[in-house]
């Protein structure tokens, strides 16, 4: 937990043994890669053995991939890891899913049996229940991460990696580990084997990043979430339509400031270890379409299922029909991956339908694109119209997302549409003011020119090293008074 005193201990131990060896690459890689297991270990239990089944599966697999001489056993290794590792993921994550489906189905009465759990106990003698089966930590994101190197040593974009501890480093690293961003072996893996270098800018930049990761998370958006949002999806039908409404904003700018502060902390805590991570998000609310909006939230996930379901099922180069049939696909499994419920399912299907009318939209009348291209659009009353519409659509779909249940979905809807009681919002404004306020405030940072947090960022990272000390402790001052009861986990750990 990036928010616990804890992790900060633990880093705090890394930076100084990693001052040390820092300019050994092997030790240092060994050295991280081990760290990584211990920091999985503290964060999902025995769990972490299934981290390393997994990197030991995908080491062999690549390296089978790239010594096969025929095109048959390079497409049986690549099956082999891609089976394995969706068979892991779906195990875990869809059992009870698919189980119920099978049951209401056949009307049948299957119980899911947590076997981890069962054979940990039969070799241990441990106690862990085998009647539950919980989703460990990350495995969404270090599954992806090792499918898409066999995919890759198979497409022949990169070499196996030789050493197990270099390619165990690569899966476990543990910045990014359990929350993304999910990394492309060939943009890390030659990272490994450079010299360590970080400039002061760079310094700068990376304490930077988690400064505004940690007030992101902690001032916006777990204050948001404990002292409104959270409420009012628990019983939507308890609160007025304007009530619903203002929770589907806060959960919209919750849950970006959540998980965008996550990557904002990984990003920097990486840096500073010398390593570069790529950008996972970039002012998604600035978008003026779905099509932009996946181009800016959730970047190294969009770009996956770009690049290993979305073209591998042919793009857009088999017709409309096709391409079409091509998007729903793609994004009502990037909906299933969040989460083995119908209401992702939805919340994916929304973004694919978002995705197919915009394409649509433009082929109509390619002249119309001038209107929905940021680069090039001067007309502002079109821009603010196709922001503000593309922002609704997405807080719209919020809603499944978030949501206990399609019931409590259900409800939240019916009272935005049929229970709005616009004669009572000046005395809900007045008693919600500070939760408004910092909704307000966190939309309004966001929608802020784009040059302008530039140049703060530049005034910071410009900055001597005694402002940056006397900055950083204000700021750990104000997370501290701000900070709530109980730690709350990120949003995505869930995933």
């Amino acid at each position: 937990m990036f928010t616990s005193l804890y992790f900060w201990l633990f880093f705090a131990f890394v930076l100084i043994i990693y001052s040390i060896i820092y300019r050994k690459n092997p030790l240092r890689n060994a050295f991280l890669f081990f760290m990584s297991l211990f920091f999985y270990y503290k964060s999902g239990g025995y769990f972490f053995t299934l981290l390393v089944f997994s990197t030991l599966v995908d080491y062999t697999a690549g390296l089978l991939i790239y010594k096969s001489s025929t095109k048959f056993k390079k497409k049986l290794f690549l099956s082999i890891s891609i089976i394995t590792n969706l068979s892991l993921l779906g195990y875990f994550k869809y059992a009870y899913f698919f189980t119920d489906i099978f049951n209401q189905a056949f009307h049948s009465d299957f119980q899911v049996i947590n076997n981890l759990a069962l054979w940990t106990n039969n070799l241990t003698g441990s106690e862990f229940s085998i009647s539950q089966i919980i989703l460990p930590v990350g495995i969404s994101f270090f599954t992806f991460q090792t499918i898409s190197y066999s995919v890759d040593v198979y497409r022949e974009k990169l070499k196996p990696v030789r050493s197990i501890i270099d390619f165990g480093f690569y899966v476990s690293f543990f910045p990014q580990l359990v929350a993304g961003p999910i990394v492309r072996a060939a943009e890390f893996m030659p990272q490994l084997y450079q010299k360590f270098r970080l400039t002061k800018q760079e310094f700068g930049h990376a304490v930077f990043l988690i400064l505004n990761g940690l007030v992101k998370k902690m001032m916006i958006s777990d204050y948001i979430s404990i002292n409104y949002v959270d409420r009012i999806f628990e019983a939507p039908s308890s609160f007025t339509g304007f009530e619903n409404l203002m929770a589907v904003y806060g959960y919209s700018i919750q849950i970006y400031c959540d998980f965008s502060g996550y990557t904002d902390i990984a990003i920097g805590v990486a840096l500073l270890l010398g390593f570069r991570l790529p950008i996972n998000f970039n002012s998604p609310y600035k978008a003026v379409n779905i099509t932009d909006f996946w181009h800016r939230w959730h970047i190294s996930l969009s770009t996956w299922l770009r690049d290993y379901l979305y073209i591998p099922l042919g793009g857009s180069k088999k017709g409309k029909t096709r391409t079409t049939i091509n998007i729903m696909i793609t994004m009502l499994l990037g909906g299933l991956w969040h989460g083995a419920n119908l209401r992702f399912v939805i919340w994916g299907g929304l973004h694919g339908l978002g995705l197919v009318i915009h394409k649509l939209w433009v082929k109509i009348n390619t002249s119309l694109n001038k209107y929905y291209n940021p680069r090039i659009s001067k007309n502002l009353f079109i821009h603010f119209i196709s922001v503000f519409l593309t922002f609704n659509l997405v807080s719209f779909a919020w809603i499944f997302f978030r949501a206990e249940n399609m019931e409590s979905a259900k409800a939240m809807i019916t009272q935005i549409v049929e229970n709005f009681q616009l004669e009572l919002i000046p005395i809900m404004i007045t008693s919600y003011y500070k939760i408004f306020v910092v909704i307000f405030i966190g939309l309004l940072i966001h929608w802020l020119p784009s040059s302008f947090k530039e140049n703060l960022r530049g005034i910071f990272i410009k900055s001597h090293i005694a402002v940056k000390i006397v900055i950083v402790i204000v700021i750990v001052f104000f997370l501290f008074q701000a900070k709530s009861a109980e730690i709350q986990p990120f949003i995505y750990f869930q995933f």
